[in-house]
């Protein structure tokens, strides 16, 4: 009988669902005759009510992010983390046991902590019938919060070895932790050189800026591409507006009056040839964005960082040397300017000596191991 694995994710941001394909594709690499079911947590084909929530989440960072960042900072500590975990877990258990009678999986694996909240709790009643679901979870920040720390979990995977080593001193423990980083497209490892791309992609030999921000298009675009116009020497600006649609088309109008070549794609599966063939990274700090980029050797300039998970991310690159992070007040055009006149390679190098290209694989491998373990 076939084995069985089902992956919860949530299309918060585009990170969490992006680490889980990268995992499942190892998994389907490595044991093709294991069953993968991969379910966004919070869509609507899920469930109204966790889509309505997202929502809620998403207008809270657009009106009022200070809010946010007071809600990340009380569900940070123990006993604030405890009840934004217990809230959120019995609001959303109903619909995880459907998924669960549904799908009768050996193994869950939880790359974002609402489904992870609601797996220990089940996991303690499914216990009591004698029954095991092994939970493995893997983090997808470069911190530790505590809304992923929840018992009953069997593996931990994390960024960086100074989280596995937090959670050492928060008394933490489960039967496998591991500092793999963060999950990534295993193939970024193998892309062509960066010449060969911009033939292939129809790009000209410019300075080269990509602006990124995110599944969303979030990340004040026109205003950066606004301030890059003040830049005397021509650029070649690629500009991914996800699936911002009056974003895109603002741009492409922009792109007929600006001095700069500007291209505009829409959502993309096409990012990482972008990334691979562009000179320095104008993005949000997303985790898994900077992730791709550290194995990329892609330099960035972060900005606008959502408050909380993203200011943490911000800091890690930054203070790693792989990125420079805009604060605000500080103008765009000038750090641009200096950026691309400075020493690139070298902030690429660096960036590379913070890469995991092979964490996804990594997982994949423990995670079977855990699966061959469960029966």
């Amino acid at each position: 009988m076939k084995k069985r694995i089902l992956i919860l994710t949530a299309s918060i941001g585009s990170g969490h669902i992006k680490a889980a394909e990268a995992v499942a594709g190892e998994i389907r690499r490595q044991a093709p005759e294991v069953e993968l079911i991969t379910v966004d947590f919070m869509s609507r084909e899920t469930s109204f009510l966790h889509w309505l929530m997202k929502k809620a989440y998403l207008m809270m960072l657009a009106l009022v992010p200070n809010l946010y960042d007071l809600c990340y900072k009380f569900s940070g500590g123990e006993s604030g983390g405890n009840v934004a975990q217990g809230a959120f877990a019995h609001v959303m258990l109903p619909v995880l046991r459907r998924l669960l009678e549904r799908y009768q999986p050996d193994l869950a694996l939880c790359t974002h902590p609402f489904p992870e909240g609601c797996c220990s709790i089940l996991k303690k009643e499914m216990a009591k019938r004698g029954e095991k679901l092994p939970l493995a979870v893997v983090m997808t920040d470069y911190s530790l919060h505590q809304i992923w720390l929840c018992p009953e979990v069997d593996a931990y995977f994390m960024a960086t070895e100074a989280m596995k080593q937090e959670l050492g001193r928060r008394g933490i423990s489960a039967p496998v932790m591991e500092a793999v980083g963060i999950p990534v497209d295993t193939g970024l490892d193998s892309l062509p050189d960066r010449k060969t791309l911009r033939e292939k992609l129809g790009l000209l030999e410019l300075p080269t800026v990509l602006l990124m921000g995110g599944g969303l298009g979030l990340g004040g675009m026109d205003d950066t591409l606004e301030e890059l116009e003040s830049l005397p020497d021509r650029l070649q600006l690629l500009v991914i507006a996800g699936r911002n649609d009056k974003l895109k088309a603002r741009i492409q109008d922009r792109a007929a009056d600006s001095h700069h070549v500007i291209k505009v794609w829409g959502y993309t599966d096409e990012a990482h040839l972008l990334m691979k063939a562009s000179d320095l990274l104008i993005t949000k700090p997303g985790a898994l964005t900077i992730s791709e980029a550290f194995v990329l050797g892609l330099p960035m300039l972060l900005h606008d960082p959502i408050p909380g998970p993203e200011t943490e991310n911000a800091v890690y690159a930054t203070r790693h040397g792989a990125a420079v992070w805009l604060h605000p007040g500080e103008h765009l055009a000038p750090a641009v300017a200096e950026l691309l006149s400075g020493d690139l390679k070298a902030m690429g190098e660096r960036g590379r000596a913070c890469a995991h290209p092979g964490a996804a694989a990594e997982i994949a491998a423990r995670v079977l191991k855990l699966l061959s373990e469960a029966r």
